[in-house]
């Protein structure tokens, strides 16, 4: 029985031995980890962190929300929320690509804008109420420039896409979805959309009558002399490339609601389209509300709209005319701040309230209730105060912050090395490790979710020094200790682990609460701080486990390390250690009680 015991405790002993290799396989996990995420960073083109307005400079502009006179409990969440996302539409329409607009407490709008933006146009683009205007479409291709206009037969065939996904507006009070096929247009169609343009820059009419429409004949001097106003609205069509963002902003620019314009907007598809749109014939005041709602008989989200007084008569006015076009004429563009969010066609003529349906899932209908209630929405905004930073002010505490970080690295690594000696060899990789991989990710995270690296920040990453040298303290003293017992240094580092481990992960637990909470309940330049503050402690539970803990395990083969050299801190009498613990074993022959053989 008992060689049967002895070769059943053979394979435990194996296990454990082999447990013992996989320190060097850790450390290959976490190198290789750290190697392909520096090469991605490479590749990405982006090798240092983005920089917030206080340290690369730029705008910070502070609105105030007002309720319009009349308009009780305006200043509303709902409401903050959807000026937000129509300023930074403004605001990206700039060609801004970094800026950070969002609600400070109940009643704010913070703006900060990189430099290089105009300011005095950025101001005058975030202070102004949004908007929002219904205009007939007149013509729509793709958004891509047109190679030659006379050989471009699928300029409306381009637009066969949007007409085929372009959402019907019906008649509230019925609820029905309009019924009529929306046929394909043609070339000959296309070209007499043009020329109805021609026509209404020839023409002092500021809407496309129905009989020019339908006959498709225009006028001689609008088909042979167009004059130079037309012909520059029909080159500047052309020319229009509404992948460009520059273009697009161009394009929108000092255009006033009694022209014809030129629009950008993407159809369900998410493909971008160009336009040619009529004057303005009802604007977002003469909206009363808008709302998202599941259309009961199909089933399907639709967006609800319900007209003014004056309003309604607008609406009913110009959907009478649009019902009696042809595609894509029959449609009306509802453009916010100069871009196409939408274009419904007509079937027939609406009253005070018309149903938009289509290819709509839940965001995308009430994105679209957003856009149009915000034409109404009894909000404006007082410029609270602006405040510019240089690019230089910006340098110098960026500057002040690399400083503050080194003398305070400096200082750790001098408590290290005076009081651990040997091990601050694993304690500086350690950091070094962690710096590496902060460093990588801050700066992955800047093109994938606008991370940007704020002065608060850079302090969330010094106070994150003194967090992860913390925890290799932690577990070096829980080794110290069990040398203290007069245990030598391999069984002391796995005894010791499965303690400091426990105390590292409460510990880092608690710190990174501390940062989700301040991340939650704040804003603006302090969410930077925790933010820093909670992914620094996420990287040092990953180092300690997947890099200290398996060096410290390898490097307590050594003799260096294993023996307690005086420099290796871990020197058993410089520590006060306790004589070697001996086991007691039976005198051989004898029936008596155990006889103790340690050393005196």
């Amino acid at each position: 029985m008992e060689r049967e015991n002895e070769k059943v405790a053979a394979p435990k002993k194996g296990r454990s031995h082999g447990a013992q290799s996989r320190p060097g396989r850790t450390l290959a996990f976490i190198l290789i980890a750290m190697v392909a995420l520096t090469g991605g960073m490479f590749l990405s083109g982006h090798t240092t962190p983005r920089l917030g307005i206080d340290l690369a400079g730029g705008t910070s502009i502070t609105l105030k929300a007002k309720s319009e006179p009349g308009q009780k409990n305006a200043v509303n969440q709902t409401n903050m929320n959807t000026a937000v996302s129509i300023i930074e539409r403004r605001v990206n329409g700039l060609g801004v690509t970094e800026s950070e607009v969002q609600t400070q407490g109940s009643d704010n709008i913070i703006v900060n804008i990189p430099k290089g933006t105009n300011e005095a146009q950025a101001r005058e683009q975030v202070g102004t109420t949004a908007q929002l205007y219904f205009r007939p479409v007149i013509t729509v291709a793709a958004g891509a420039p047109t190679p030659e206009p006379s050989a471009s037969p699928s300029g409306s065939d381009k637009g066969k896409a949007t007409d085929k996904a372009a959402d019907k507006a019906t008649d509230g009070g019925t609820g029905k979805a309009s019924s009529t096929p929306t046929p394909t247009p043609t070339a000959s169609q296309t070209s007499q959309g043009r020329a109805v343009t021609d026509a209404l820059k020839a023409d002092s009419s500021p809407t496309p009558s129905a009989s020019s429409s339908a006959s498709g004949k225009p006028t001689p001097s609008a088909s042979s002399t167009p004059d130079p106003a037309t012909a520059a609205l029909q080159k500047k069509f052309t020319d229009l490339d509404c992948t460009d963002k520059a273009a697009r902003s161009q394009v929108t620019s000092g255009v006033r609601p009694e022209d014809t314009a030129v629009a950008c907007g993407k159809n369900s598809s998410g493909q971008w389209e160009k336009y040619i749109l009529g004057p303005a014939e009802v604007n977002g005041k003469d909206v009363d509300k808008a709302q998202a709602t599941i259309n009961q008989q199909t089933g399907a989200w639709v967006v609800n709209m319900d007209f003014t007084g004056g309003g309604s008569k607008k609406f009913a006015k110009i959907t009478s005319k649009l019902s009696q076009q042809q595609p894509p004429m029959n449609q009306f563009a509802i453009v916010l701040d100069g871009d196409v969010v939408s274009a419904p066609s007509v079937s027939s003529t609406l009253s005070g309230s018309a149903e938009i349906s289509g290819s709509f899932d839940q965001q995308s209908a009430q994105d679209l209730a957003n856009v149009l209630s915000y034409g109404a929405l009894p909000l404006s905004f007082q410029e609270q105060s602006v405040t510019t930073v240089t690019a230089a002010l910006g340098g110098e505490q960026l500057h002040a912050g690399l400083i503050a970080g080194a003398i305070g690295l400096l200082l750790v690594v001098i408590y290290l090395v005076v009081y651990y000696r040997g091990l601050s060899l694993i304690a500086l990789a350690s950091l070094l490790v962690s710096a590496v991989l902060t460093y990588v990710i801050m700066t992955l995270l800047g093109p994938a979710i606008g991370f940007a690296l704020n002065l608060p920040a850079v302090c969330g990453a010094i106070v994150a020094i003194g967090i992860t040298a913390d925890s290799f303290i932690v577990f070096f003293e829980r080794i110290r200790d069990e040398i203290r017992e007069g245990r030598s240094l391999r069984p002391s580092v796995e005894r010791a682990w499965p303690r400091a481990r426990r105390t590292i992960l409460v510990s880092d637990f608690v710190s990174f609460l501390a940062a989700a909470v301040l991340f939650v309940v704040t804003v603006g330049k302090v969410q930077g701080f925790a933010f820093t503050l909670g992914l620094t402690t996420v990287l040092d539970v990953v180092v300690v486990f997947l890099f200290t803990k398996p060096l410290m395990t390898i490097l307590a083969r050594k003799k260096f390390f294993a023996s307690g050299h005086p420099w290796s801190g871990l020197d058993p009498k410089r520590l006060g250690a306790k004589p070697p613990l001996r086991r007691t074993r039976r005198a051989p022959g004898s029936s008596v009680g155990p006889v103790d053989t340690k050393e005196a």
